[in-house]
């Protein structure tokens, strides 16, 4: 790897927020010195004015300080003006941006009237047919040119008006053009985007923002990275950054997605504004979005990391980290999860107690039930389990305790870095607790030549994901391949703050392929049995989520559903609750539902099936980015679409829930 491959960010270990271009949107600057922005988009046709005024409201309420609206023709684009002059009659100054696909004529019209206009630069300027098409590079620059025709004029607007512009890119709607040279990468991505940057500063015009967005976390976060590395290499101005995963679902898998992909890029200082797109009502995203901006309101109490000047990893494409496989930990191995059991552990764990995290016993079969979210592991401290564990459990033990089992084949041993002297005592498995910031030669040595230990990574540093990246970094340069499990401590807060930090710190490590395991080890009060029942439950879930959406172990059906706005055309929450309901048992099986055909095929490339709003009451079914069904009735499309999953030999019953 080149020296030049951390450039995404100022420090790999030190936070620092990227100082970016100052653009004006309405007298809410963004970029530069300004605070990281929170913005949402409505769901009402455009067309509905007091619907329109009356939604922007409540977003601006719930905290938003831009809202964009859809101006798919040239007839929403000028409704936009009626809209906003009612929000100013009624003291409402919030900047609007308009948000445009397909139609040129439609930006025009739009810059004329709102603080900001969104183009995306795969659909501008460009049709797409799925057509591979192999360029020369006379055919490919008259083609740029063709594209400078269209875009000038909307540029010349927005010059004329002070008129902002994001060039939102997105990964699944890139043009045929930049599918055909650089296929569906994130340098097609960032190359999308450049096309129309250059054209924006050839004519003097930098009041842009731009946005890397994908439903697939690992995608966007190596999208945005090599765009800033990509603005600075060819001298282009610093650009703020419109941070967002598209279509990212609802509930907590939407709010887990958002915040590996969102909170991995805010971790190393980038990015200007977010929007959390989830299929909710839109009041619901500007409090998740302020959740994740609020954990860099203050980083400057963090204890020094060591610096990094070279990193060994690369930045822009996965590959997981390289370790020998120790029991069922690393190799090829998915990351396993251990749960926090050890305060349930004092009291005694019982059967219901592992039924929280999928380990069902069946009174009447006197059977174990593994659900797909089972813990692989649970941690009980200084209180072995007294009774003999389900086939698919292991238990991790404190050392000291530990070395009084009898039973010790499935019992393992939790050790200090400086309990483990010489060998470590168990055969095949011990756990050995790492503090993140211990660099020491020692530390290392001690690691060395084994083949029998999993390293467990603690920190306390208020940076921690980058402090425990750090030590990720040690262990390659000195080619220590032990697994590695990431351990987070969480004192008591709500299911949404949970999801928000476990993702934001695990899962900024996971996307890059660092991470055998995860454990999230509880620090809360005294709680009744059901009480620490539901805090298990809820930890395993959200171990298992953020696995997913880093795209390091699937174990549950993914939807990739669009957030509504006012082209949609069905009730999306209500659709993807109905299809939610009758699929989620399909492990691994990835289903698009898509409101409209601007965020159908595209958009949802990451799907396995397609499920997308063509008409009133008209559905088109995919497999894949193929049509397969046209102009499906709504009342039984979703009948149609088990069927499709069925023909192709991906469906299986639903199983009855266990009897506990």
């Amino acid at each position: 790897m080149s020296e030049n491959n951390i450039l995404y960010c100022d420090s790999l270990t030190a936070y620092s927020r990227r100082k970016t271009v100052e653009v004006n949107i309405g007298g809410v600057p963004m970029g530069g010195d300004n605070p990281i922005r929170i913005q949402s988009m409505t769901t009402v046709d455009t067309m509905d004015t007091e619907g329109s005024v009356a939604e922007v409201l409540r977003l601006v309420e719930a905290g938003c300080e831009y809202v964009r609206l859809t101006a798919p023709s040239v007839k929403e684009a000028e409704n936009l003006a009626n809209i906003k002059n009612e929000l100013r009659a009624r003291g409402c100054n919030v900047p609007l941006v308009a948000d445009i696909h397909f139609t040129p004529n439609a930006a025009e019209v739009a810059a004329r009237i709102v603080e900001k206009v969104r183009v995306n630069p795969g659909n501008y300027a460009d049709k797409k047919r799925f057509q591979e098409i192999d360029y020369t590079d006379e055919e490919y620059a008259s083609e740029l040119e063709r594209i400078r025709e269209k875009f000038a004029p909307l540029v010349e607007l927005c010059k004329e008006h002070g008129t902002a512009m994001r060039i939102g890119t997105n990964h699944g709607s890139l043009s045929d053009r930049i599918m055909s040279r650089y296929g569906d990468t994130p340098f097609g991505m960032v190359e999308s985007a450049l096309e129309f940057i250059r054209i924006c500063e050839d004519m003097d015009y930098d009041q842009l923002t731009v946005s890397m967005k994908s439903s697939n976390p690992q995608v966007m976060v190596q999208a945005y990275r090599l765009l800033v590395q990509k603005l600075d290499e060819e001298g282009l101005k610093p650009y703020p950054l419109h941070l967002g995963v598209t279509e990212a679902g609802e509930g907590e898998d939407g709010r887990i997605k958002s915040a590996v992909g969102i909170g991995t890029l805010l971790e190393d200082g980038l990015g200007d504004t977010v929007r959390v797109s989830l299929t909710e009502a839109p009041e619901y995203e500007p409090p998740v979005a302020r959740k994740l901006v609020a954990r860099y309101d203050d980083r400057t109490g963090h204890a020094q990391v060591a610096p990094v000047d070279n990193a060994p990893v690369d930045p822009f494409r996965f590959q997981r980290r390289e370790t020998v496989q120790v029991a069922d930990f690393g190799g090829k191995q998915v990351p396993r999860v251990i749960a926090d059991m050890h305060d349930v552990a004092e009291t005694g764990v019982t059967n219901k107690d592992l039924g929280a995290v999928g380990h069902h016993y069946l009174s009447a079969t006197d059977k174990w039930h593994l659900a797909d979210m089972a813990a692989d592991y649970v941690y009980t401290g200084d209180f072995p389990m007294d009774f003999e564990l389900p086939s698919a459990l292991k238990e991790v033990v404190d050392f000291e305790a530990w070395k009084g089992l009898e039973d010790t084949e499935n019992r393992f041993p939790l050790l200090k870095a400086s309990e483990l002297e010489g060998e470590a005592p168990h055969p095949e498995l011990n756990f050995i607790l790492v503090k993140a910031s211990d660099l020491s030669e020692e530390i290392f040595a001690k690691f060395k030549n084994k083949n029998n230990i999993v390293l467990v990574l603690e920190t306390e540093n208020a940076h921690g994901m980058a402090e425990q990246r750090r030590f990720f970094f040690q262990l390659i340069e000195k080619e220590i391949k032990l697994p590695v499990v990431i351990l987070r401590d969480y004192a008591d807060m709500d299911e949404e703050d949970l999801q928000i930090h476990a993702s934001t710190e695990m899962g900024a490590l996971l996307v890059d392929g660092l991470g055998d395991g995860v454990l999230l080890r509880r620090k809360t009060p005294a709680l009744d049995a059901d009480a620490l029942r539901n805090v298990l439950k809820r930890h395993n879930s959200v171990a298992f989520g953020l696995l997913q959406a880093a795209r390091m172990r699937v174990t549950k059906a993914e939807y990739i559903s669009c957030p509504s706005c006012g082209r949609t055309l069905f009730d999306l929450q209500e659709t993807t609750a109905m299809i939610r309901k009758r699929t989620d048992h399909l492990k691994g099986v990835k289903i698009g539902i898509m409101g409209c055909i601007v965020n159908g095929p595209g958009e949802m490339a990451d799907a396995d099936y397609g499920y997308v709003g063509s008409g009133k009451g008209k559905i088109t079914l995919y497999r894949g980015q193929e049509v397969v069904k046209r102009g499906v009735n709504s009342e039984g499309a979703v009948d149609e679409l088990i069927n499709l999953i069925r023909e192709d030999g991906n469906w299986v019953e639903p199983e009855t829930s266990p009897v506990v």
